[in-house]
């Protein structure tokens, strides 16, 4: 597995990482613990050296099948999760929580679930606006000072918090959804993370399952499904959307490749201090996205794939209103 570096911080980790949450949460039927746990050795025994968690994730349970499926190898690992929820049910504080207190609190708890001493990347979950981003970096400053956390992340953050953060604690990487399917970093964020050398770990970046090609308008989905709740993913909105797919089905088929190798080798393509986290349950899946690692898309195809995109207006939002509203602007 080719390397790649996130931040100026020098974090190397595998060009593409595994993302866990799916494993535990949104994406209903689950599978056995040890399956997963399987699973995640199997992407170790391949050269994934980045995982991802959030003490969110099953609230807590993603954590521990991380940490107990890593525990064996975690020298040659790196571990990111993240903090940021309000676990105590507190009112008036919109689920948000990065209060100072509750950021090491939580990170102790982590640490604990994830049988390490160390947190290698710590991001915040989503921005709090009640608590000033000054004291969040500060807090993790502190958390890192004590060594209980190496690198400093934050997760769907905006360009003035970012800049204010890592101004108080360098910022490693910057955690957003993106995908050719959502290209809106690419207007202000790419920008900045290049201009203070902060290294972009987009999630989704097979919009939610649907750039493999494996759903379309007619597909039903789990009952409790997250993806029913986002309206990107009304029959609809998938049935326009499917334009998407048809662009990448046709240079995979040129290529050798499917679709969903497609759309992550562009992912990677767009900077080398990028680096996707595909979630996936099936050791088949694994293999089809670490396999994209080694696919290379040359200029013609790369220009194909930005202009036959940027034709297509992309129907839906990517989260449910109440999601919405906590995204930083």
């Amino acid at each position: 597995m080719l390397k790649r570096t996130l931040g100026g911080n020098q974090l190397e980790v595998s060009a593409i990482g595994l993302g866990c949450m799916g494993m535990s949460q949104s994406y209903p039927p689950f599978p056995e613990r040890q399956e997963m746990i399987r699973l995640i050795r199997a992407a170790v025994d391949r050269g994934v050296t980045f995982f991802d968690t959030a003490q969110v994730y099953g609230r807590f349970t993603n954590e521990e099948l991380v940490g107990e499926a890593l525990e064996p190898v975690r020298e040659r690992v790196v571990i990111a999760t993240k903090f940021g929820f309000d676990f105590a049910d507190e009112p008036n504080r919109g689920g948000l929580d990065s209060r100072p207190e509750t950021i090491k609190r939580g990170v102790d708890a982590s640490l604990s679930r994830l049988r390490t001493d160390t947190i290698d990347l710590l991001y915040q979950h989503r921005v709090d606006p009640s608590v000033p981003i000054e004291e969040v970096a500060g807090a993790v400053k502190e958390l890192v000072e004590a060594g209980k956390v190496r690198h400093f992340g934050l997760s769907e953050a905006g360009v003035q918090t970012i800049r204010r953060a890592h101004a108080v604690q360098p910022v490693a990487a910057l955690q957003s959804e993106y995908s050719l399917v959502w290209r809106e970093p690419e207007a202000e964020i790419l920008p900045l993370l290049a201009e203070l050398g902060i290294g972009f770990v987009p999630f989704s970046p097979l919009g939610k399952g649907f750039l493999t090609g494996r759903i379309d308008e007619s597909t039903t989905l789990e009952s409790s499904d997250f993806r029913n709740s986002i309206p990107r993913f009304d029959p609809e909105a998938r049935k326009a959307n499917r334009a998407f797919v048809e662009l990448l089905e046709r240079v995979a088929e040129r290529k050798g490749a499917t679709a969903a190798q497609i759309a992550l080798a562009w992912v990677l393509a767009q900077q080398p201090w990028i680096v996707p986290i595909p979630g996936t349950r099936r050791l088949e899946r694994l293999d089809e996205n670490l396999g994209s690692a080694e696919l290379e898309l040359t200029g013609e195809d790369l220009a194909e794939l930005d202009t036959a995109s940027a034709s297509v207006q992309v129907q839906g939002d990517r989260y449910p209103e109440a999601m919405q509203r906590m995204i930083d602007r």
